[in-house]
């Protein structure tokens, strides 16, 4: 017995779900995607290694393009010939880990220095 594909979700739910929780992602050509800048090569291959540790750990693959300053990752349920929520809730982690910046929460953890090109690595929206 076969399991049952899994259907996608129509374009207006993805983009409110979107809109909702992860803003700086965008549905575009079918795909939910994400821009992120960084300082330099550094950066980029630090922002890559996270993202596919936490697509290797979810069982759930993006494309990922990338420049020396720069990484977009495409998420979108192939099997499902569209976006699902496996798509959504990788890009929240992804967004979540990513994004995270120590040093705003106060609690404890620093972060990287600011304003020390030495140590920089993503740009923060």
């Amino acid at each position: 017995m076969t399991a049952e594909r899994e259907k996608p979700m129509p374009d207006a739910d993805v983009k409110a779900w979107l809109n909702t929780h992860i803003p700086a992602w965008k549905l575009e050509d079918g795909w939910v995607r994400r821009t992120y800048k960084t300082a330099s090569w550094k950066g980029t291959l630090m922002v890559i290694n996270t993202v596919g540790h936490l697509a290797e750990a979810a069982w759930h693959h993006p494309d990922i393009t990338a420049s020396y300053a720069w990484v977009e990752v495409r998420l979108m349920t192939h099997s499902a010939k569209g976006i699902t929520s496996k798509d959504l809730e990788l890009a929240r982690k992804i967004e979540e880990v990513v994004c995270w910046q120590p040093g705003k929460e106060g609690k404890g953890l620093d972060g990287t220095p600011e304003g020390d090109q030495r140590f920089a690595y993503i740009k923060y929206d």
